[in-house]
Formats: structure tokens, sequence, C-alpha cells
């Protein structure tokens, strides 16, 4: 009887696991928080004390002026880029989903388009962004185009690598059940595929920005003008504050992508099922 009593104090002791998950929520977004407070702070002291020169490596307080002065290029040209790298994002999900099913449906498909579908990936897209320039008729096209350029190879190898690992016992079965190639695909091959799409989307997700930004730096418009004009008057503080927004905008597409990789996957799916 005592033995007993004693697990049952030790047991109380124990928090409960939803506790558990909600402190493990706030340290993923308290710990970086803390870190990037504490590099600014670092940095602060450094420019201060004279060790760098502020126009070499501005202080976080006059980046931070930059952002919230009455800069309305800045955040028209975020609000700018942040809709070209979404489209050109959506455009590469839709395409790249689209060319690993076909790339998956044969072997002959597979060794005749999976070279050219490399080329998304080996191609220096700062190379191809003057061509775009040429032929599309406005700067948001050409931008678009380059942020899906950038970021379509990863959303390709990881749904194809999805779509091609489907457990063959459960193909079998919806081939003895007579099932099409069609509802085969959609009830089977796709969610089998679906956490590792949502794994390339999480890495297209930065990608995309990247290739929004070099479109912008070559055809001009959104956070690439911006940075451009302001490297040419030597306002490192306004280059410092579109480039953070930049990230931001990066970290705010993955955040979402996670988002909903955390929403269609937490009922079943091991990934996220202890989150």
């Amino acid at each position: 009887m005592i033995t007993g009593q004693s697990n049952i104090l030790e047991y109380s002791n124990v928090p409960p696991p939803g506790d558990d998950r909600r402190w493990r929520r706030i340290k993923s977004v308290l710990f970086p928080v803390l870190t990037f407070l504490l590099v600014c702070g670092v940095l602060e002291a450094v420019v201060r004390a004279g060790w760098v020169q502020s126009f070499i490596l501005p202080p976080p307080s006059e980046v931070a002026s930059a952002l919230f002065e009455r800069n309305t290029d800045l955040w028209y040209g975020f609000l700018q880029t942040a809709l070209a790298a979404v489209t050109g994002f959506c455009l590469s999900i839709v395409l790249g989903v689209m060319i690993a099913v076909v790339l998956s449906s044969s072997r002959i498909a597979q060794q005749a388009l999976y070279p050219y579908a490399v080329f998304f990936q080996t191609v220096p897209i700062i190379a191809i962004a003057p061509m775009l320039v040429i032929w599309t008729d406005t700067k948001f096209q050409t931008v678009s185009i380059a942020a899906c350029i950038a970021s379509i190879f990863p959303i390709i190898a990881n749904t194809y690598a999805g779509l091609t690992s489907t457990d063959p016992a459960l193909r079998e079965l919806f081939k003895l059940y007579g099932a099409s190639s069609v509802s085969t695909l959609v009830k089977l091959r796709l969610p089998w595929a679906l956490p590792s799409i949502l794994t390339g989307l999480r890495v297209s997700a930065g990608l995309a920005i990247i290739g929004a930004m070099v479109g912008e730096f070559v055809g001009g418009g959104g956070l690439g003008s911006v940075i451009e004009s302001a490297r040419t008057q030597i306002r490192t503080d306004k280059v410092f504050a579109a480039v953070l927004l930049a990230s931001l905008m990066g970290l705010a597409l993955f955040t979402l992508v996670s988002l909903l990789s955390r929403l269609a996957l937490r009922h079943w799916h091991p990934s996220e099922k202890d989150l």
C-alpha cells in the first residue's frame, strides 16, 4: 500500500503532456528572439564604441529608424517583392507537382525529361534574368518567373521521390481492386507523397524570395531596386533594412508552409504527431 501511494505521488509531479508541448513551442520562439536581441545589442555596442564605422556596418538602431521613418519606397518595394515572390512560389508548386507526376508516370518519361528538370537547379538565375526582361512584358512577370525558376526544383525532386516511394503492396492492392491510374494517383500516391511535397515547399519558400530579388536587381522594382538605390546613396542603414524585410518575408513564407504541414500531417504522420 505504501509503495502504491509513493508511485501516485511520484507521477502526480509529472507535468501533463500538453504543458510540455506548450513550453516547447514557447522556447522555439523565445530563444531565437533572445539571441537576435543579444546580437543586436553587441553590434550596437561595437559600432557605438567606434570599432566599426557606421557607414560600413550601421548600428541596429539606425536600421530600425530606416524601417520606421517615412520610407514609402521601402514598404512599397516590400509589397511588390512579396506579391511577385508568392506568385512565383505558387506557380512553382503547380508546375513542380505536375512535372513530378509526369516524371513518375513512366520510366521513359523519367529518362527523357528529368535532365531538363535538373536544368532549373543548375542554371544560374542571374544568367537568365536578363533574358527574362526581354521575353516578358512587365517587371512583375520577370520577377515572378525568376522566383518560380529558382524555387521549382526542390518541389520536383521531393514530389518525385515521394511518388516513387509509394508502398508497392498498396499499389498492388489498388490494382487488384481495379482502381484507375487517376484514382490511384489521387487517393494513394499523392497522399503518400504529401510529407515529401511539404518538405520541398519548405526548401523552396526561401529560394522564391532569392529568385525574386535577383529578378529585381536585373529587371527593376521591389526591394531589389530599393537596395540598389540605397547603395548608390551610401545608405547602408536602408540597405540593411531592405535585407531584413526580405529575410522576414522568407521566414513568414517558411512559417506558413510549416503551419500548413502541421495542419495536414498532425493526425497521422510521425513527423508532426508529437509537436
